[in-house]
């Protein structure tokens, strides 16, 4: 009997060890080709490391419509994980586990992909998958080795020569007329972390029906080997590099609505990637717009340990700490951060008394978004008779003063699910609204074309984003984009230099007219197997058992999207989600959900009223009601 064979018997037999989690290490070992494996598993039995265990071998990584995403770097790493170690302090080898980020839960994923793709490719030659990466560790490791999967097993594969932003990703994926494409990120989660996401032929995100093909393909897998093709059916590897920058950048510069604005008008910036691949078209996009760009050096280059921020997380005011310090140094007018995959956007910007100020996702978009469409109305693109056909999108969890804007202007707003991917989907639904006739190559059109179309045929997208600091503004990318945003941000602050006024100006313009909203983002942290064991016990908590008051106001209303059923506003209806949407009788709301890509249960709080302060006030006083209320049910569910 092998030692680990023998060491887990007697940690089972002894308690040590769930049965569930034993089932996972042997599954892990009889699927995996690494001789890794066993070495770490022996050491952690050895160590009597039971919860390290437990973190890692508590659940199977299952294929989701997001994709993987988990540990890469266990919380311990074992002598046979370290090796000779890698690049930047890493470790050899990623993190073994069956809930980990690493070579068999990633071949299993890119083998399902590519045998959902070829079965469902219906066109001529072969199919083609787009590969990026980030900066993290591992993953130009697990993007060349997606490359080699897809090309031993009959797809062509382009391969970016280097990190690039993951919309880029998105957007290749269209401009190539590719079958599929995969981005290995975490977005903005620690650097321990890693993941795989995947595209599918429109750019935008597993969504049905294809997610659940995917899904099963992948599930269905219990290893990471496979049989290459006979070389003659194999896929060839094309290096994507500045040329597809180039592409993507001029495509770009279309997101501009006024692009006058900028002549003559040079703002000084601050902008930090935060380690990550926003500054490869960030910096020369804006210097090439006219703006002097100063980066953070001890920030500028790709460093998967982030190692110069708490989080490289542009939601964290922390993350922009240095950009900020560097601004005051330089006297700039923003600063302007990206998260590692460079999906996100984060600001601050100096305020009406000079001082720096930093916007939430929400104030951002709401402000992108009030500025698109009143330029769009003032251009003469939008007009009374076909105002109807325009279209802001948004999440269930987004800031409604974005509604109040829209509405007024009188487009409609539709609501999803949280999650870019369903602004996607509704991208591509308006496409293919047009009917073909019309459309013709629609990718081939320019902006001005395409919108003429959507508004004569279809709906046309004014603008779209997420309170966690993603935004799009056009529909040639289908998943939020931190370069476009930052592009779009730009326009935002010659408009505002042209009105001789700030960002914080502008926000407090459109506070005076609209009222003011305030939103709060809050979450709970519960890490590894007994965390996610608490999230999903307090999830089901919610569900069962909705709070009747909270800090003293009844509820009025509770959403239980868990429950299914409902649809947005244009009739299409949503997927079953684990969220609770809850209205007090005060006027604040908030909803609960448990993070598809972070060990967290997340909260929403939203307010408005007349005063900043006042509704500031209300929304903490909120919050305090929340937790104390979360920490309650968590002590009930571990007392029964």
């Amino acid at each position: 009997m092998s030692e680990w064979k023998s060491l887990l018997d007697a940690a089972v037999q002894n308690g040590k060890i769930s049965a569930e989690a034993c089932g996972h290490i042997e599954l892990y070992l009889a699927g995996t080709a690494s001789v890794i494996g066993a070495a770490a598993i022996t050491e952690l039995l050895k160590a009597e490391e039971w919860q390290e265990i437990d973190d890692r071998f508590f659940k199977t990584m299952a294929f989701g419509t997001g994709g993987l995403r988990g540990r890469t770097v266990g919380k311990i790493v074992t002598a046979a994980e370290q090796g000779a170690g890698g690049p930047l302090g890493r470790p050899e080898h990623p993190c073994v586990g069956t809930a980990s980020m690493n070579f068999f839960n990633l071949k299993r994923a890119m083998i399902g992909l590519v045998t959902y793709v070829r079965h469902s490719f219906t066109g001529e030659g072969k199919p083609s998958i787009v590969i990026g990466h980030d900066t993290r560790h591992f993953s130009r490791d697990f993007a060349e080795t997606c490359a080699q999967v897809a090309t031993d097993l009959g797809c062509d594969a382009y391969l970016f020569e280097g990190e690039r932003a993951t919309p880029q990703i998105s957007f290749a994926v269209r401009h190539l007329r590719a079958t599929s494409g995969v981005c290995l990120t975490a977005s903005h989660n620690p650097s321990h972390d890693n993941g795989f996401k995947a595209y599918i032929d429109d750019g935008g995100q597993l969504v049905e029906p294809h997610a659940t093909g995917v899904i099963t393909e992948v599930n269905s897998l219990k290893s990471e080997e496979y049989e290459p093709l006979p070389e003659s059916e194999q896929g060839k590897l094309r290096i994507l590099g500045d040329e597809m920058d180039r592409i993507y950048m001029d495509k770009l510069r279309t997101t501009l609505l006024r692009p006058d604005l900028l002549e003559g008008r040079k703002a000084k910036v601050v902008y930090t990637n935060l380690h990550g691949t926003g500054g490869i078209i960030i910096v020369p996009m804006l210097r090439e717009l006219g703006f002097e760009v100063i980066t953070v050096p001890e920030q500028d280059g790709g460093d998967g340990r982030f190692p110069s921020v708490e989080s490289p997380n542009p939601e964290n005011a922390s993350a922009l700490a240095k950009g900020i310090e560097l601004a005051e140094e330089v006297g700039a007018d923003a600063v302007i951060a990206t998260d590692p995959d460079c999906d996100r956007m984060g600001v601050a910007v100096r305020n009406g008394s000079g001082e720096m100020e930093l916007l939430t996702g929400n104030q951002i978009g709401s402000l992108l978004g009030w500025y698109r469409i009143k330029s769009m109305f003032e251009l003469g693109w939008l007009t009374e008779s076909n105002r109807s056909r325009a279209v802001l999108v948004k999440t269930l969890v987004t800031t409604e003063l974005q509604r109040a804007i829209a509405e007024k202007y009188g487009i409609s707003v539709v609501d999803t699910l949280t999650g870019f991917k369903f602004i996607g989907e509704k991208l591509k639904k308006y496409e293919e609204a047009i009917p073909v006739e019309k459309k013709g190559d629609y990718r081939a059109l320019t902006e001005e074309e395409s919108r003429k179309l959507r508004l004569e045929y279809s709906k046309f997208f004014v603008f779209g984003g997420e309170e966690s600091y993603g935004y799009l503004g056009s529909d040639f990318v289908r998943d939020k984009d931190g370069n476009a945003a930052a592009v779009m941000f730009a326009e935002l602050a010659a408009y505002a230099m042209s009105e001789n006024t700030t960002i914080a100006g502008l926000r407090d313009q459109v506070w005076a007219e609209y009222g003011v909203y305030l939103e709060q983002g809050k979450s709970l942290v519960m890490e590894g197997g007994e965390g996610a064991r608490k999230i999903a016990a307090l999830v089901e908590s919610y569900s069962k058992n909705p709070p009747e008051e909270i800090g003293g106001s009844p509820a009025t209303a509770v959403k239980d999207y868990a429950k299914g059923g409902f649809y947005d506003q244009e009739g299409d209806e949503l997927p079953e989600a684990a969220m609770l949407f809850v209205d007090l009788a005060d006027g604040r709301r908030f909803a609960v959900r448990p993070s598809g890509t972070e060990p967290k249960i997340k909260y929403y709080l939203f307010g408005k009223g007349e005063s900043e302060e006042a509704v500031a006030a209300s929304l903490t006083a909120l919050w305090e009601s929340l937790e104390k209320d979360a920490y309650e049910r968590m002590n009930s569910c571990e007392d029964s």
